[in-house]
């Protein structure tokens, strides 16, 4: 099924008491647990996405979607441009029916490897990403640069705040840090046959993948202004040192939270987004910006232990990261359900309770969304297609097409 996505006009979501029960509506003759993608939400996601860009190029980051229906959609909209997968194997696949694929991870799947380099066509298309000499050391030991196709590769500058009082702050990446270690790199990448050094890329994961929203989180604001102004400065320097030593077809940056702040940066020329395509309930978090539910999930009430407990069956989804109540899945509808603290999600059952657990009967809908934008895609055959409060289609996941990618 083909999705044409359109500029939303209204914003039927913001009104809680009609938006949850019609999505239960629509998929009434559909058994649990259902996975919903509400059209009109993920087109106001990707048109506000754009608007946030202000003309800089999004490559979609595929990890955060694994629905390669939505990805044609978006994809089919001025201003999306390539994809930003995670893994090798992945990034191959789709590149059997994508021409732009960077892979956002270095590699050592040696089989990937293999097939990334006995192959023309998808050698041209995908692009991996090293951080260190080693890594094109591995792929030389795959497959001789002599007998290979020339292999496209980005390099990855570490984008993380070294703050004087609060030391480390972001997530461990590339150990490329400094202009200095970028232009060697570039340098060593240049000198090695075999390979074509065509971009770089920097994820500043403690601005996009951060809440900032709330009094409370006033620190976290300006560490993320103060880690934005210092990344403008070194990223600026690493990306004119690189061009020194070749010239860059992209440099890549910033994450669905970051997209102003990336935009900011000069020498940055496409920002990636995936997650704020699906609006997962993390972003609730944000200052500076509310995408809509798109994805969202419902389980069926399936017992009544006691007077006030409602029980789901399953629901045990629960997001990576830090391991904090944060991760588990949020109850969207009905309101006034809270999960027990004893049992959470659980893997078989999640038990709720509040002042809407005695109004759920056996076989009654609780409406949750996931911390996180793709993980929910792992847990699904396929996204049900809910427009204008009908049920328009599917469209497959990468487990629905039997692919498990890391």
């Amino acid at each position: 099924m083909t999705l044409n996505l359109k500029p939303q006009t209204s914003a039927p979501w913001d009104d809680p008491q009609d938006w949850w029960p019609a999505l239960t509506a629509a998929t009434h003759d559909l058994n649990a647990p259902v996975g919903v993608i509400a059209v009109e939400a993920l087109a106001s996601n990707a048109f506000d996405l754009l608007d946030r860009a202000a003309g800089l190029p999004i490559r979609v980051a595929s990890k955060s979607v694994r629905v390669r229906g939505v990805l044609d959609a978006v994809l089919a909209l001025p201003g999306y441009r390539g994809i930003l997968a995670y893994s090798l194997p992945e990034a191959l696949w789709l590149a059997e029916t994508y021409d732009d694929v960077v892979v956002g991870y270095p590699s050592a799947d040696r089989g990937a490897l293999a097939r990334l380099a006995a192959d023309q066509n998808l050698a041209s298309r995908v692009t991996i990403m090293v951080d260190d000499v080693a890594q094109l050391d591995l792929v030389d030991a795959v497959a001789a640069p002599a007998k290979r196709a020339v292999i496209r590769v980005a390099l990855e500058l570490d984008a993380s705040y070294r703050s004087r009082t609060l030391g480390h702050i972001g997530v461990r990446r590339s150990p490329v840090f400094t202009p200095e270690q970028a232009e060697a790199l570039a340098e060593a990448i240049v000198a090695r046959r075999g390979f074509r050094l065509v971009g770089m890329m920097a994820y500043e994961a403690q601005i996009a993948g951060v809440t900032n929203a709330g009094p409370r989180k006033a620190a976290i604001r300006a560490m993320q202004r103060a880690s934005a102004r210092e990344l403008r400065r070194r990223r600026g320097e690493a990306v004119r040192r690189v061009r020194d030593v070749v010239d860059l077809e992209f440099v890549n940056g910033g994450g669905t939270g970051s997209i102003e702040s990336t935009h900011a940066d000069g020498s940055v020329t496409e920002v990636a987004a995936g997650s704020g395509l699906f609006g997962p309930h993390l972003f609730d978090g944000y200052a500076h910006f509310h995408p809509a539910p798109a994805a969202s999930f419902a389980l069926d009430v399936v017992r009544r232990p006691t007077d006030g407990i409602a029980t789901l069956l399953g629901g045990g989804w629960v997001a990576s990261g830090p391991p904090r109540p944060d991760r588990v899945p949020k109850i969207a509808w009905p309101a006034g359900l809270k999960m027990i603290a004893r049992e959470s999600a659980g893997e078989v059952q999640t038990p709720l309770v509040g002042a809407a657990a005695d109004t759920l009967a056996i076989g009654d809908r609780v409406w949750l969304r996931h911390t996180k934008a793709g993980e929910l895609s792992e847990h699904l055959a396929a996204f049900a297609l809910v427009e204008n409060g009908a049920l328009t289609g599917e469209l497959p996941t990468y487990r629905g097409e039997g692919k498990v990618f890391l």
